[in-house]
């Protein structure tokens, strides 16, 4: 007799953004995440889910400096993420935002390694008019006829920050429109039975309450997926680094599994067969935290050839520090002008020619540079692939950009001055304040949001907000990146298309000695209390 119910798990991983191993590359310590844990717990969970699914959702290429190692210096030899990847056999991978940091060519080569497809049906090649990668989806049947399609969508917000030529000849289409065409398709002509969509995106919505969580911008279309696709069964989603498991939205079921394999997403599906076919009676998700499973060992090897090459490459001593560099509390680096970010905008500066800078404590991991530094304190200090472009902008897009960064900051009930939660939740963005060089200014917590910004100077004199200046700053945020709408379309001076990994370096190669040192120039006060933090 043939069996009328069936069960399906749909396992999902996201943002790895190269953690592979479970070895931090800042110090050596073990952590409790990575991808060689999840392995043994998507291996547990096959051996007794013969119906089982696995899908990458994106951002896996770039993010430790074992992929940085990879891509700049040793290309020739295995990926060391594709090779996991296809130890583990997954169904199909996504393209996020992160596979185009090393260029076109790099992801292509990737996924021509891959044993598994990649799927995007809103990256379109202009040269084809067809997506980028073979299919927009697949199609997998199980042996009881069930037919399952796996459709592949990509934030459409890649062309604001990502470097042009990597990008050249594509076009990131609206996910939302790609959705409706591709999934009416699926059902139609495929005659699927289930619509799985993996979305390298997140929520633009509180997921309970539908109210905005963040600008419009079509960076995350999540919510409106669920609300406005018809057929849509489960949706995958990314980029935004949260844990989110066990909601629905419009019926969807939804899941995204935080970042760097520190958790699995699971969907599990309950379908019955009637005379019209199988229907879905049930969906539910969660999320597996990896910590408690053991690293797989296996990975060690698969990885070994790159691994061995990035650690001594990590451990060549570049120079030295005169006075202390070191960040001991992120949090009073962003109150108060520290040596570090100090020494990244001068060093900004001097490369670029600008006489203004701008930069960021990207995460409260970084420790900042002891008296020696190495390759391993520069790729843990600053772990994203930027490059530098100088912005021709006013006095006054100055201004609006202090008071985009003045935001990051708020008041607490005893009068403190502490990170504001947008700041925090749904995923920290420590990244999105900006600290400057070669201007003055003072910032009073204590105004209203856009009011906060009460002295602004240039060589002790005022900024004149008509007058045009030259800025320095990383190419995310010279895109408008984190909302700093001011910065976008704005002329470009100068494009150094160089890894600030490596205009550190080379820099530091060439003085073999950095002075610590501060200018103060500038402050953060709350005017309801007395003096400066």
């Amino acid at each position: 007799m043939q069996n009328d119910t069936c069960e399906i798990v749909i396992l999902e991983t996201s943002d790895l953004h190269g953690f592979m191993l479970t070895r931090s590359y800042a110090d050596h310590r073990e952590v409790s995440y990575g991808l060689a844990r999840i392995a043994n717990l998507i291996r547990e969970i096959r051996q007794t889910q013969p119906n089982t699914l696995l899908i990458d959702n994106g951002d896996c290429l770039q993010g430790t400096p074992l992929t940085y190692y990879h891509a700049k210096i040793s290309s020739q030899l295995e990926n060391p993420v594709i090779a996991c990847m296809n130890e583990l056999n997954y169904d199909a991978a996504v393209p996020g935002n992160h596979e185009f940091n090393y260029g076109l060519s790099y992801l292509q080569q990737a996924a021509k390694a891959s044993s598994f497809p990649w799927l995007s049906a809103n990256i379109i090649d202009y040269a084809t008019e067809e997506p980028l990668f073979d299919k927009p989806y697949i199609v997998r049947i199980l042996d009881n006829g069930v037919r399952i399609g796996i459709l592949g969508l990509t934030t459409s917000h890649i062309p604001n920050w990502e470097q042009p030529d990597h990008i050249a000849g594509l076009r990131f289409d609206n996910p939302i429109q790609a959705a409706k065409r591709w999934v009416k398709h699926m059902k139609q002509v495929e005659q699927v039975d289930i619509v799985i969509v993996a979305y390298h995106g997140g929520f633009e919505r509180d997921i309970e309450t539908g109210k905005p969580t963040e600008a419009l911008t079509g960076e995350n279309v999540g919510y409106a997926l669920c609300e406005q696709v018809q057929g849509i069964d489960v949706l995958l989603t990314g980029h935004q680094h949260r844990a989110i498991c066990g909601a629905k939205i419009n019926g969807v079921c939804i899941v995204q599994p935080a970042s760097e394999g520190r958790y699995l997403g699971k969907v599990t599906l309950q379908l019955e067969k009637n005379e019209a076919g199988w229907l879905l009676t049930e969906r539910q998700s969660e999320l597996i935290e990896a910590a408690h499973f053991d690293p797989d060992e296996r990975f060690e090897q698969l990885v070994a050839p790159v691994e061995a090459l990035t650690q001594a490459w990590l451990d060549q001593p570049i120079g030295f520090v005169e006075g202390d560099m070191r960040i001991t509390t992120p949090e009073q680096v962003r109150l108060r002008e520290h040596p570090f970010i100090e020494f990244i905008n001068r060093l900004q500066m001097d490369i670029s020619g600008a006489s203004i800078s701008c930069t960021a404590l990207f995460d409260n991991e970084s420790q900042g540079f002891d008296t020696q530094i190495t390759m391993r304190d520069i790729v843990s200090n600053y772990k994203y692939p930027n490059t530098l472009k100088v912005l021709r902008i006013s006095g006054a897009d100055i201004r609006s950009a202090l008071e985009k960064s003045a935001q990051y900051f708020d008041i607490n009930e005893t009068g403190n001055i502490i990170v504001h939660d947008a700041y925090l939740q749904p995923k920290p963005q420590h990244y999105n304040y900006d600290m400057w060089e070669g201007i003055s200014y003072t910032l009073d917590i204590s105004k209203p949001i856009g009011q906060r910004v009460i002295t602004l100077k240039q060589n002790d004199q005022p900024l004149v907000k008509e007058q045009l200046y030259e800025v320095v700053m990383n190419n995310y945020r010279a895109s408008g990146g984190g909302e700093f709408d001011m910065f976008q379309g704005k002329p470009v001076v100068k494009d150094i298309a160089i890894d600030m990994v490596e205009l550190i370096a080379d820099y530091i190669r060439e003085r073999r000695h950095i002075r610590a040192s501060v200018n103060h120039n500038w402050h953060i006060v709350n005017s309801n209390q007395t003096g400066i933090i």
